[in-house]
């Protein structure tokens, strides 16, 4: 594999491409792991110096981001219509 330069913009941009992912899983549980899972590899990923390790690593990112976009597709499909106790407004409810 040709080992490209990938900019700090390409970086941010998958970074946010994860988390509008993650904002599509109507299960709150899934959204949240996705969520978390994110912030998680890129923190992990940040003392990167090496360009083949960031290329690798960008490359991996973004076929993960595919397997998720795929996973809220189906997720969507089968999702239950009730929602989390966690979503629940308990505004005005002691």
């Amino acid at each position: 594999m040709a080992s490209t330069s990938v900019s700090k913009g390409q970086i941010l941009s998958l970074y946010r491409s994860f988390l509008r992912t993650a904002r599509q899983f109507r299960d709150y549980n899934i959204r949240e792991y996705t969520k978390r899972r994110t912030v998680d590899g890129f923190r992990q990923n940040r003392g990167l110096t090496d360009p083949s390790s960031i290329s690798a690593a960008f490359s991996e990112a973004k076929s993960q981001l595919d397997v998720a976009k795929r996973q809220a597709v189906v997720y969507s499909l089968y999702a239950p219509d009730i929602r989390s106790v966690m979503e629940t407004d308990l505004k005005g409810k002691r």
